[in-house]
């Protein structure tokens, strides 16, 4: 496929100057025409400050969020990929047993709104379930590899609990999405194929380990992308169980400060740069891959 250069028309050129207009004007009511006291002399040192007793650079409170919300967004990515992954084979098996499973599954947690799901799987297995298999502050304060493994999840004790339930509530969530993208890369891939590898006495795991799944990744890349910045994204909400990712701290410094718009729209900054680099990263690869199709073989 040749890219054909891409040519402004006058049409663009008018939608531009609308954009910048509009733009302008925002920009103005912001800085004149509201009744606001900026102060962005404030907002670098909760991102980044010089604590005097231990003489070095630390992370301010919105930082701290960032790391939280990477560290959470990290594990919930890794998990919903695994169940995605199961479920949609799941949802392509040749047993009806495992499709009614995956059918069952994207059923139930596709219709279920995000909040109502966070506030169930928290009161119930952060109350319930995590304490009776040893997940606590208690737990985590002994000296033992499966405390040291906890810790390096979920970070200090005390928050091991709301942090564990929100990367399980959000991978299950996450992994819905990620199971139908999945089936619908299987299923994208010509019947032909299937024939022609069983022809050759491949058998099913051999056909989707060597024929289906390598062309079906080159496929399913793109939206998979997509549900991995959703998931950056939709950790904001975890915030509701008082997990300390990026947007409550957000939360919590405006409160104190009472610096509104020049905490939020740092916020939203961060989140541009974390998710667009997330995609520019994800394309880069993509067009590897194009480049070296073996890659995934």
């Amino acid at each position: 496929m040749i890219d054909k250069p891409i040519k402004a028309t006058p049409t663009d050129l008018i939608l531009l100057l609308g954009i910048g207009a509009v733009g302008a004007w925002l920009l103005y009511q912001a800085l004149v025409t509201a009744d606001y006291h900026w102060n962005w002399q404030a907002i670098p040192q909760y991102l980044l400050r010089f604590d005097k007793t231990s003489d070095q650079w630390v992370p301010g409170l919105i930082f701290q969020g960032l790391l939280v919300t990477l560290r959470l967004s990290f594990w919930a990515t890794a998990l919903a990929l695994i169940m995605g992954v199961v479920m949609g084979l799941f949802r392509t098996s040749c047993s009806l047993y495992r499709r009614m499973i995956g059918s069952g599954y994207v059923a139930l947690i596709r219709n279920i709104p995000v909040l109502v799901w966070i506030f169930i799987f928290y009161y119930f297995i952060g109350d319930r379930i995590l304490p009776a298999v040893g997940i606590g502050p208690a737990t985590m304060g002994e000296n033992t590899a499966a405390s040291g493994l906890l810790r390096f999840v979920a970070g200090e004790p005390s928050r091991a609990p709301a942090f564990v339930s929100g990367v399980l509530a959000l991978a299950i969530y996450e992994g819905a999405y990620i199971t139908e993208i999945i089936r619908a890369g299987i299923q994208s891939i010509d019947r032909g194929q299937w024939e022609a590898s069983a022809g050759l006495g491949f058998s099913r795991g051999q056909q989707l380990r060597y024929i289906i799944l390598p062309q079906a990744f080159r496929r399913i890349l793109p939206p998979l992308a997509g549900q991995f910045i959703s998931t950056i994204k939709d950790s904001a909400i975890v915030s509701v169980i008082s997990i300390q990712e990026l947007t409550f701290q957000g939360t919590e410094l405006m409160a104190a400060t009472f610096l509104t718009f020049e905490v939020w729209l740092t916020i939203l900054v961060i989140y541009f740069i974390v998710c667009l680099t997330c995609g520019l990263l994800v394309e880069r690869f993509e067009k590897r891959l194009q480049q070296n199709p073996q890659r995934v073989s």
